[in-house]
């Protein structure tokens, strides 16, 4: 069976990257799609948003009507396409759906946790510690109010990553395909460990669908590579790429009713500063499930 990812398949991949490229967005304003109500998209917001992320893994979608404080908005959006098996992880709300805005003193752990504070975050996909039986596969970040400045993302589809990367060395995607490429070292708390060392490759391939996944942060502290030169070079690359003024690399600032519907791409945020009218607040919904009907023939 073809596999553009496989190595040893070029002529696969050239022909999937050859489509993939030919039909990528030139421009952020290409990713916005205007909906009246994105609980209820119509058939002709649904398809929109649907080529948009068939064409680069995300989309960004933008209500003016409705901006209010509703988790039923993310969560609607995400039934609209197949994005229903939440992850439950340590510091979302009881719904799993994350509350990011700066967090209080008063409100516990949150506080040393970089997603709750206004500190800048490094290039990442979510959930890139997670086990693979739960796998962060699509998400939505859902803007109910902006910071008063700051608080942009940059976003960088991570088919465009694997085709730089291939295209520059293929032994750079060989070496970060590893089982062992990435290692997320435990992460201690006062007498237990809260989670356990998760090591796994960066790209590998979903067995449900043949698409490509990726799992990486940018992170500095608690991270280990595999110490080969192979991957150091395929690291140092890639920070290259992320580094760079690539056309394919967009930036975009969400405002309210503004959300971004993504198969987990790889996205950054700058830091912000929040005002009396202005305190940032982003509902997060990180899947199990990669969007349906979004993959290139």
């Amino acid at each position: 069976m073809a596999n553009p990812f496989d190595l040893a398949d070029e002529a696969s991949y050239q022909t999937w990257r050859a489509r993939k490229l030919g039909a990528y967005p030139r421009r952020v304003e290409e990713l916005i799609v205007a909906v009246a109500d994105p609980r209820h998209l119509t058939p002709a917001e649904h398809a929109a948003i649907l080529d948009r992320c068939r064409r680069a893994n995300m989309a960004i979608y933008a209500s003016t009507a409705h901006t209010e404080a509703d988790k039923d908005l993310p969560r609607r959006m995400g039934e609209q396409f197949g994005l229903v098996q939440f992850d439950h992880n340590l510091l979302a709300d009881e719904d799993a759906i994350s509350t990011l805005t700066v967090a209080e003193e008063e409100s516990g752990p949150r506080g040393d946790y970089i997603p709750y504070t206004n500190k800048p975050i490094r290039w990442h996909s979510d959930g890139y510690y997670n086990p693979p039986a739960r796998r962060i596969c699509g998400m939505i970040l859902h803007c109910v109010q902006d910071a008063e400045a700051g608080g942009e993302n940059r976003l960088l589809d991570h088919d465009i990553a694997y085709i730089l990367l291939r295209d520059e060395n293929p032994e750079h995607v060989r070496a970060l395909s590893a089982p062992d490429a990435m290692t997320i070292p435990a992460r201690m708390d006062e007498d237990k460990i809260a989670r356990a060392a998760e090591s796994g490759p960066v790209f590998s391939v979903l067995p449900e669908s043949g698409a490509l996944h990726m799992r990486y942060t940018a992170r500095t502290k608690s991270i280990v590579w595999k110490d080969t030169p192979a991957t150091q070079l395929a690291v140092a690359a890639l920070e290259r790429i992320l580094a760079s003024d690539s056309p394919y690399i967009f930036q975009a600032r969400l405002v309210p009713g503004m959300g971004l519907i993504c198969n987990n791409i790889l996205h950054d945020r700058t830091g912000f500063n929040d005002s009396a009218t202005h305190k940032r607040l982003v509902f997060r919904a990180r899947y199990h499930d990669r969007m349906q009907g979004c993959d290139l023939d």
